[in-house]
């Protein structure tokens, strides 16, 4: 790896908005997805899906729901096995569920037998009475075909962990965590599960498992992919020091990027600063998800408040954070009242001098909304 490539903060904003494809878009969510290594997902709908903010800003012609319907098909779970080419996990080490690529299944395995063995409430190994619920489920899913925990007639309670409140959805949340059971599609959005057999084409099931060594560097180099100018501990960096490059940032921790990336911070090119109107972010998007380089590189000290208590809220419960150029403005909260067909802007905090108005509307379009009248 040479040594550190010298940018100023502005030449390092610029290529982050050319790299994450914020003015020239990507063809598809396929496209998407490779670039990125995964797209994270999340349950909630106020304005929109995580999901679905993330990739409309990077996808050309992008629709609400494109990348569940990549996941699983049009039907929300119609995908035949041997037709699949991307499904849904959690990041090694974390609770966060993301959309993957197949590529990624044999990295994820070591993970996955690792969390059989550690003790956690709700991704860790089973307990008896998980063991004797997994079970009945295992059964049940060998018979037939894909069930939610409302197949399972057991009466008991789970730990109340992240919403798994029967100990039917407690278990299957653990076996998919280890990975003996699969997300096969979703009704309502709610999980629809099935055994791996009949969700992954053979042929992926078929790769060993991925090395440690091995597992660690495709997870560095996701990071990179993921963020594509990030931070890397001192053993990541060595792992990935043939396709990585180093980039020194004032007054920024010392930050890496892909090699293929690097000609990215060639010319000087305004990287959308022209641009007459904002851009809503997603509140999780990969280009500010590092909340310290987000305040280091951008002035912007950004957290997303959907999961903080209503009095402790500075934004919002679902405030989109708002870039103008290559800067970050300000914040929209936003609200989809789906019954009376608007987008309700609940509050908006934004620098002087710039307006919101055009890009609400086009998220709303992207809803099936229309913007309400201030």
């Amino acid at each position: 790896m040479k040594g550190p490539l010298r940018v100023s903060g502005a030449d390092a904003r610029r290529f982050l908005r050319r790299a994450h494809r914020l003015d020239e878009r990507l063809p598809g969510t396929a496209a998407a997805l490779e670039r990125h290594a995964y797209v994270q997902l999340d349950p909630l709908n106020v304005c929109g899906r995580m999901q679905d903010h993330i990739l409309r800003n990077r996808v050309a012609g992008y629709r609400e729901g494109d990348l569940m319907r990549h996941l699983h098909g049009d039907e929300g779970g119609a995908l035949a096995a041997r037709d699949r080419v991307a499904f849904e996990h959690h990041l090694p080490l974390t609770h966060v569920l993301a959309a993957f690529p197949l590529e990624a299944w044999p990295h994820l395995q070591g993970a996955m037998r690792a969390r059989e063995r550690r003790p956690s409430a709700w991704m860790g190994r089973l307990t008896a009475r998980e063991r004797e619920v997994s079970a009945l489920i295992l059964e049940t899913l060998g018979a037939g075909g894909p069930i939610g925990p409302e197949a399972i007639v057991d009466e008991r309670k789970g730990r109340r962990v992240w919403g798994a409140a029967s100990l039917a959805k407690a278990t299957m949340q653990k076996l998919f965590f280890h990975g003996r059971i699969l997300i096969s599609g979703r009704r309502a959005n709610r999980r629809v599960y099935d055994l791996p057999e009949r969700v992954m084409p053979a042929q992926v099931l078929a790769q060993p498992p991925s090395g440690p060594e091995e597992a660690a560097r495709w997870a560095a180099t996701c990071r990179l992919r993921q963020h594509r100018l990030g931070v890397l501990r001192r053993e990541e960096a060595a792992l990935v020091e043939d396709v990585a490059a180093r980039v020194h940032v004032e007054g920024c921790p010392a930050l890496h990027c892909l090699l293929e990336d690097l000609a990215l911070f060639e010319g000087d090119g305004d990287g959308g600063a022209g641009l007459p109107e904002a851009l809503l972010l997603a509140p999780l998007d990969p280009i500010i998800y590092d909340r310290r380089l987000t305040r280091l590189l951008w002035g912007f000290d950004y957290t997303w408040e959907a999961y903080v208590p209503g009095p402790r809220r500075k934004r919002g419960y679902y405030a989109l954070p708002v870039m103008a150029g290559t800067e970050l403005v300000g914040h929209v909260d936003l609200r989809a009242d789906r019954a009376r067909g608007r987008l309700e802007v609940v509050s908006r905090s934004v620098r002087r001098g710039h307006r919101t108005a055009r890009a609400v509307g086009g998220l709303a379009r992207f809803l099936g909304l229309r913007p309400a009248r201030p």
